[in-house]
């Protein structure tokens, strides 16, 4: 780790994560409390249907943003979206109808789709050996969790003393602080892609190359899976833990801190695991732990069992999350980075707008047991997706023809590391 933080651009951006990344964990707290301020029993559906909103903004305009994306002067675009973040998460604490809190959530997403594609884009140039971006993404899931771990507890320190309302200040001052962490970057060049076509065909580009490639498809169904099991956290942990175990905000942070650990031992131990056992592995591990943990939850538990069963859903997502950007930037010319990040980001989303929609709605509607018995449904659904597409074994390359390009040449058979570019428009079967 210490190589890393040599690396004074891979330093201020992982310092711009985790600040951003510890007032977004509180603020996500508070979101909760206010559903709940505003919409009691059913905060639940309040809550989902926010969240839904969210993921709509990330699928509409994550790969717009992945086709623009090495024309972006791109410090300056994370950095000024750091800041409009940061105004409109300063309007939250007034908010007093629920419609409110749908737009300025819609608002606040839209910035993150044009964000986060274009931040992971950036890594690999900043970290060209695979072995160091590799410990880099372990170290941003590590940051996540630690977030987890660390914001509701600290939101449960802060509650004892103002009201939920003003965790939203805090937010706004991780963005400003993240923003400024990004200003001081050297953030090199982007790539020009060699696609020189319209819009429309490079949107479709990075959606269908993704598509078309068996291991990132497999991941797309282990998203479910992911999609699944924080869904359930991030929407119905409020209401399992004031309706059905009777306790206060400060227990609801418990539990979300509860899974953050579970991910953060897991990521950890993560970079060491997967030098003996593959990313396939340790995908369908993580996908059955958080089934496992489903199916615990809708047998709706105690405190020691509930609590648990955060556990075992912090940990599957640790299992599945690191090891797709590595997968993504190993599965595509490097120059095309951001338009495979941008599909990623948005097929994943649209798994979550499912999900948050499925799990506030059912909860209102059905009860919290049948709630976690449709999520654990869904999840075994991505997994035995992804355990079916994933190819097993899993060669590093792969024997191809290419056709005569006229009838003066002939057809080319060769064997080479494989990605679907402008040379090769399908996977060899």
């Amino acid at each position: 780790m210490s190589v890393l933080l040599n690396n004074r651009n891979y330093r201020n951006l992982l310092l711009a994560q985790i600040t951003s990344l510890a007032g977004t964990g509180i603020s996500t707290i508070a979101l909760a409390l206010l559903a709940w301020d505003l919409a009691g029993a059913n905060a639940g559906s309040v809550l989902g249907t926010a969240l839904a909103l969210k993921m709509v903004a990330y699928v509409a305009l994550a790969p717009a943003i992945g086709v623009w994306a090495h024309k972006l002067p791109r410090k300056h675009w994370l950095a000024g979206l750091d800041f409009i973040r940061a105004a409109l998460i300063l309007c939250l604490p007034f908010v007093t109808q629920i419609w409110q809190v749908y737009v300025l959530i819609f608002v606040i997403n839209a910035c993150s789709a044009g964000f986060t594609p274009v931040y992971q884009s950036v890594l690999p140039q900043i970290l060209p050996d695979r072995s160091d971006y590799i410990k880099a993404l372990s170290w941003s899931r590590m940051a996540y969790d630690l977030e987890q771990l660390l914001s509701p507890l600290l939101a449960g320190l802060l509650l004892s003393s103002i009201g939920f309302r003003e965790l939203f200040v805090a937010d706004t001052v991780t963005f400003l602080v993240s923003g400024l962490l990004i200003v001081f970057c050297t953030i090199p060049k982007a790539l020009e892609p060699k696609r020189q076509k319209g819009i429309l065909h490079n949107l479709h580009f990075g959606l269908s190359s993704y598509l078309k490639t068996p291991r990132l498809r497999a991941l797309w169904g282990a998203y479910f899976a992911v999609a699944s099991g924080s869904a359930m956290l991030i929407v119905n942990t409020v209401v399992y833990v004031k309706e059905n175990l009777k306790g206060g905000e400060q227990e609801t942070a418990l539990a979300m801190s509860v899974a953050g650990l579970g991910s953060m031992l897991i990521a950890l131990k993560l970079p060491g695991w997967l030098k003996k056992f593959s990313d396939r592995s340790a995908i369908l591990a993580g996908g059955g732990l958080i089934t496992l943990a489903l199916i615990t939850g809708s047998m709706e538990p105690g405190w020691p069992v509930y609590l648990l069963t955060c556990l075992m859903i912090g940990m599957g997502l640790s299992f599945i999350q690191p090891p797709a950007g590595a997968l993504i930037t190993r599965f595509c010319q490097e120059s095309d980075a951001p338009a495979y990040f941008a599909a990623n980001f948005s097929l994943s989303h649209f798994c979550w707008f499912l999900a948050y929609l499925l799990a506030g709605w059912s909860s209102t509607a059905l009860g919290l047991s049948i709630s976690y018995t449709l999520m654990a449904t869904l999840a075994v659904a991505g997994v035995i997706y992804a355990r079916h597409t994933y190819p097993n074994p899993d060669p590093e390359e792969l024997t191809h023809t290419h056709s005569a390009k006229d009838q003066s040449s002939i057809p080319v058979e060769h064997s080479h590391h494989f990605v679907i570019d402008n040379e090769h428009r399908r996977w060899p079967t």
